[in-house]
């Protein structure tokens, strides 16, 4: 998927520097990318250039759940089990990380 596809100008534009949500007890979500072949989903809160890439900071769900830092390179190199691109979710809405996590958890409920 190209990279305008799953990170376009204007979205990259409206996300926070890195280190700006740092210390923040709920911190905005504002992106989500996922995988449509397993269950790993990218909370980005923010995010900065590093180079020629985009370095992202959020909330990863996969095997474990941890914050950590993640590039838009990996990203857009990774595939799921069945070959499937990492997507940027279209619907998402920008929120508090603990109501995100909410529905994630409601609607990973509702899956089983």
């Amino acid at each position: 998927m190209p990279v305008r596809d799953i990170f376009p100008n204007g979205v990259r534009q409206s996300l926070p520097p890195l280190h700006s949500q740092e210390g923040l007890s709920d911190p905005i979500v504002h992106l989500k990318f996922f995988t449509r072949d397993a269950d790993w989903s990218w909370y980005v809160t923010e995010g900065s250039p590093k180079g020629d890439d985009f370095v992202f900071f959020g909330f990863v769900v996969g095997l474990e759940e941890e914050w950590g830092h993640f590039s838009l390179s990996e990203l857009t190199e990774a595939r799921g089990p069945s070959g499937f691109p990492i997507e940027r979710d279209l619907h998402f809405k920008p929120d508090r990380f603990s109501r995100v996590m909410a529905e994630h958890r409601l609607n990973a409920q509702l899956e089983e």
